[in-house]
């Protein structure tokens, strides 16, 4: 009897040592979420290159699917007419594939992180319709072509929706128009038949681009186009979206024949300028204090508001499992977050479940029990 008190003793002087949360842990994410969706994060170069300590356990043990932050854009595989790039972009391939995750391929058509070339001649000038249809074609055969069979899923096209839902007026509409959409589609499907195709942007929740949205994939449709699902991104605040909102853009995509995913999820908890909404990378905005509030620490009133926030979101998504495929989450730490640089360079922000050392937030915790409400 003595020996048994003993090792109870022991036992319990171990768990408080090490810390009972870490002896009896939760379940990760992916295991979580294994009969609803796939879960995953954006990596960096580092991430995928196996440099990042801090990162690497994490996104191994908690993901089962990957986008490339930055690695398959444009200007990363293909920065000028006759030269491609592909070692970053076959590391990061490569490193899903070791890990036994669901690949996604971002992004093929954007209207940001496309060398100016791309639409010009030798002289400078811009080029005609046959030919950027050409270069387009070209572009996408040899990178699709490249990971056919390996990248399970591509945003084909990233974002070419304004905010009052109409065509974003890029090179790529001016020179080839509308059915520069329908023909991007087209080349993805030809280049890898087997391989998901999405269209990706962000505020899809609001009304005007949500109509803009839906009269896009209607088009598709008509045309015969091979569109898996939509991306809702999911650059959210603590009151954007609401949950009315959310299932609001989920039902009507859903109506359209057309899955949904959520591809770029964080949750800012810091406030924005005024009359500034969305995630158009190329809006800068100067500092100012009350617009930085946190650089010491985030408040423990806060980071609840946030474990709220993303509870209320994935009580969302957990309702329409059926119609959702993947959630990814736009980055791994706090620490990597593009939102500490957008829309005002240096800012720090706490978007996401992990924080800038690596460990779990509320957040987190609210995320996991999500499924038991």
């Amino acid at each position: 009897m003595k020996r048994i008190i003993l090792r109870l003793h022991l036992i319990f002087i171990f768990v408080l040592s090490i810390g009972a949360a870490d002896l009896f842990a939760q379940k990760t994410l992916k295991d979580t979420f294994k009969d609803y969706f796939l879960i995953g994060a954006a990596l960096n170069r580092a991430q995928f290159y196996e440099e990042d300590g801090r990162a690497d356990h994490i996104v191994k043990t908690q993901f089962n699917t990957i986008s490339p932050e930055n690695a398959l854009k444009w200007e990363s595989v293909h920065p000028q007419k006759n030269k491609y790039t592909f070692e970053a972009a076959d590391r990061y391939v490569a490193f899903g594939e070791k890990n036994q995750m669901f690949i996604v391929g971002h992004a093929l058509v954007w209207h940001q992180q496309t060398p100016d070339s791309v639409f010009r001649n030798a002289k400078g000038n811009f080029v005609d319709r046959r030919e950027l249809l050409k270069r387009l074609r070209e572009h996408i055969f040899k990178v699709v072509g490249r990971y056919k069979g390996r990248i399970k899923g591509w945003d084909v096209v990233n974002e070419a929706l304004n905010d009052d839902g109409s065509l974003r007026q890029t090179n790529w509409l001016k020179i080839i128009g509308e059915d520069y959409l329908v023909k991007a589609f087209q080349f993805a499907h030809e280049a890898d038949p087997n391989a998901e195709l999405y269209y990706n942007d962000y505020s899809l929740e609001r009304e005007p681009k949500l109509q803009g949205a839906i009269k896009l994939i209607k088009n598709l449709k008509l045309k015969k186009i091979n569109i898996t699902a939509v991306g809702l991104q999911g650059h959210n605040s603590l009151t954007f979206p609401t949950v009315a909102e959310q299932e609001t853009a989920i039902n009507e995509f859903v109506k359209l024949g057309v899955k949904v995913n959520i591809t770029e999820l964080d949750i800012s908890v810091l406030p924005f300028p005024d009359g500034f909404t969305g995630a158009e990378i190329s809006m800068t905005f100067a500092m100012e204090e009350k617009l930085d509030m946190y650089r010491s620490g985030l408040p423990n009133e806060i980071q609840q508001k946030l474990a709220v926030r993303y509870a209320e979101l994935f009580g969302v998504f957990i309702k329409h499992r059926k119609d959702i495929s993947r959630i990814t989450f736009w980055n791994v730490t706090d620490g990597d977050s593009w939102l500490n640089n957008f829309p005002i360079k240096g800012r720090t922000d706490y978007p996401l479940l992990f924080d800038r050392s690596g460990k779990t937030k509320p957040a987190y915790d609210s995320v996991i029990r999500s499924v038991n409400h």
